[in-house]
């Protein structure tokens, strides 16, 4: 853990609840501003990670009615939007049995690319894919963009065009640590601080392959952007321990504490863990028709096909009763 100490990841990419609720109220904002600026979010993307929108629409957003504006996505929306595609990347990695080293450092940086900015501004499957494509390389697992477009039938031209401005955003910080890692050392630890004999290496095993899983739900969170890799290896131990039954767990972390010399308290370091907790507890994927009503309204914002279709059908319901006006819109919502 001494590297993570001197880290960037440490430093700059560990926030508080807080901070992180208004980086992401922030970037919806931004594209918001975007949208009522040019008419749509959707940015182009040059190889050196420069961008440009279309030309300004000021005349068009003053002539337009209110129901025929795109309508942007709100954070709890954008919130669902990523939480899909960490998903389809994780079924990817999984696709090329990529090991979870790779898996877990593209997951991270899908999220702290959508710090910076909003899934309005960079279609998500675009940025998921980059990011696997990134991961590979600093993971030393390199994957050519042709091998990994072909394999799941996307244009890999695409991957190499978002590449700089996934790295941009990133502020080139590619080295992340993952809790994978810091379960594995605890375990080891356990089994000194219980003095385990062979006969008991088997449970140990379990715990550990328990734990990783656990870890697997706790990088779909936003955990990795509020806590350390150890507090989310402890925290994900610790369910798995409620599991197996190892050892006294509460015992343990006295002794973690007391060994380290370290800053917090028994009862502060459960708080942490049960905080993470209540992180995955209250994980929610977002239904199929969820999913279509938000992709619904970010093809508006991108001004692709459903938006102009709907863009006709709000025209064409101006022009009924103001009561079917009154209940179209609050349908579309």
């Amino acid at each position: 853990m001494a590297d993570f100490q001197t880290s960037t990841h440490r430093a700059k990419w560990i926030f508080t609840p807080a901070a992180l609720v208004e980086k992401y109220k922030a970037a919806n904002r931004r594209a918001i501003r975007t949208l009522e600026q040019y008419g749509t979010t959707q940015m182009e993307v040059d190889l050196d990670g420069s961008i440009s929108y279309p030309e300004p629409q000021i005349s068009a957003k003053e002539n337009a009615d209110r129901y025929s504006r795109p309508k942007p996505l709100n954070t709890e929306e954008e919130q669902f939007m990523r939480v899909y595609y960490e998903n389809k990347l994780r079924e990817v990695c999984c696709a090329f049995y990529f090991p979870h080293k790779i898996q877990a450092t593209a997951l991270i940086y899908f999220k702290r690319f959508y710090l910076q900015w909003s899934v309005m501004e960079h279609q998500p499957k675009h940025i998921m894919l980059t990011c696997v494509y990134a991961a590979c390389k600093i993971e030393e697992n390199h994957v050519s963009a042709e091998e990994l477009g072909k394999g799941i039938s996307q244009d890999h031209q695409m991957i190499l065009n978002y590449e700089m401005i996934v790295l941009q955003s990133l502020e080139f910080d590619l080295i992340v640590y993952a809790p994978y890692r810091s379960v594995e050392g605890f375990v080891n630890d356990m089994e000194e601080f219980l003095h385990a004999n062979d006969d008991q290496l088997q449970i140990f095993k379990d715990l550990h392959e328990t734990a990783k899983m656990e870890v697997d739900k706790i990088m779909l969170t936003d955990a990795p952007l509020l806590f350390t890799p150890g507090q989310l290896a402890l925290a994900a131990l610790r369910r798995s321990n409620e599991v197996h039954a190892v050892l006294d767990f509460q015992r343990y972390l006295g002794s973690i504490i007391s060994r380290q010399n370290s800053a917090f308290t028994t009862a502060e370091l459960f708080e942490s863990l049960d905080a993470i907790d209540s992180l995955v507890m209250s994980y929610k994927f977002p239904s199929e028709r969820d999913m279509k009503h938000i992709n619904r309204k970010l093809k508006s914002c991108w001004g692709h096909d459903d938006g102009k279709k709907r863009e006709k059908k709000s025209r064409h319901k101006s022009q009924k009763s103001s009561n079917e006006i009154q209940n179209g819109p609050s349908m579309a919502e």
